[in-house]
């Protein structure tokens, strides 16, 4: 699975319910949540 930085935790996490959605601005990125607070995680990806 996909690891990224929570800020609540100040440290990486295994995402939880990741989604892979499109910003704004058309770039791709990963969505899902941290297993130990609940906060929001974000991780930019390559485009494939």
């Amino acid at each position: 699975m996909a690891e990224a930085y929570c800020v609540k935790c100040k440290a990486k996490k295994e995402m939880q319910d990741v989604k892979e959605v499109t910003s704004k601005n058309g770039r791709p990125m990963l969505k899902g949540t941290c297993p130990t607070c609940g906060g929001k995680l974000n991780l930019f990806i390559k485009k494939s």
